[in-house]
């Protein structure tokens, strides 16, 4: 494990942060981030990003999350922040398959071992990494709770449009052209192409603000829209999931009512039938909950880490 870059001048996290390269199991170099508190330590959240997002964007998560004791860890999953793209494209999401993620989890376990990072362990993950989490957990995820922020169990896509969807990422993937660019995305990120006014993301002016400014000050950490291969990928592990039933492990679940990414519908139906599951909805709130108007995040920061402190 050497040092690996972070970018402190745009995270605006605790002054403890650091990163370091890890090899996953396949070769792959992941970056993770790391984040200490201060003061005694309650234990150790492992922070599961959504696709296309970086560490540095958990800077304020990770303040408070410090704050009440909790050690951060945040990997940058393969393809995407600083960890390695294997894509001749660098700004194409892509994997061949979602159990790729697997091996990456595996690493930032052996890390926090080797580390000795404080027990207990707990998850917190967003969108994309919300698939990633339910996997990992229904593998044996060694944490005691998990909270999700509008987990990706299903894509919000109107019923007509679904199955089409789903037929043409597999047929263009099995022919061939999985390495195109998923329709109605682009190759520029997200919050450099698209206005604030109607973005899907966040109804806070500042907090868009500053996720411009990051993909501005730091291009290498920015990425565009997913491959074909990647949505089929996605498509087989959200249905393969739905066909299983929810772990054990105690779940708190945010859900903004104003959702236009992650399918609302899948989430509820996870939900209800999750035994130590709870869902809270955020009024208004668009996709990123943790990046949404001051109050949600506050409310959400301050759920989170109670909810861990409860199932210590």
């Amino acid at each position: 494990m050497t040092a690996a870059p972070f970018y402190a001048d745009i995270a605006q996290g605790p002054e403890s942060g650091r990163a370091v390269w890890l090899a996953a199991g396949d070769g792959t170099k992941l970056r993770v981030a790391h984040w200490a508190p201060f003061g005694a330590a309650r234990g150790t959240v492992l922070l599961f990003q959504g696709r296309s997002e970086y560490a540095e964007k958990y800077g304020p998560a990770a303040v408070a999350l410090t704050g009440a004791g909790w050690h951060v860890l945040a990997p940058d999953w393969r393809g995407q922040g600083l960890s390695q793209r294997r894509h001749p494209d660098p700004m194409l999401g892509h994997v061949e398959d979602f159990d790729e993620y697997q091996q990456d989890v595996t690493a930032v376990l052996d890390f926090a071992r080797a580390e000795g990072l404080p027990e207990p362990w707990h998850l917190l993950s967003h969108s994309m990494g919300g698939c990633i989490a339910l996997r990992a957990l229904l593998r044996g995820l060694p944490v005691k709770s998990a909270v999700f922020s509008a987990p990706m169990w299903g894509i919000r896509l109107f019923p007509t449009v679904e199955p089409v969807a789903v037929t043409l990422s597999r047929v263009l993937h099995e022919r061939g052209h999985g390495h195109l660019l998923t329709p109605t995305t682009t190759r520029q990120t997200y919050v450099l192409h698209a206005k604030f006014r109607g973005n899907m993301l966040t109804r806070d002016p500042a907090i868009w603000s500053w996720m411009r400014q990051q993909a501005t000050a730091h291009p290498d950490l920015a990425l565009g829209g997913p491959s074909l291969t990647w949505l089929h990928a996605a498509f087989r592990e959200m249905q393969a999931l739905q066909a299983l039933p929810a772990p054990a492990t105690p779940a708190l679940t945010a859900l903004g009512t104003s959702e236009r990414i992650i399918s609302p519908r899948a989430v509820r139906r996870r939900m209800a039938a999750w035994p130590q599951g709870r869902l809270e909805l955020f009024a208004k709130a668009e996709h990123e909950v943790m990046m949404e108007l001051p109050a949600h995040r506050g409310r959400f920061l301050a759920e989170t880490s109670a909810f861990f402190a409860a199932q210590s």
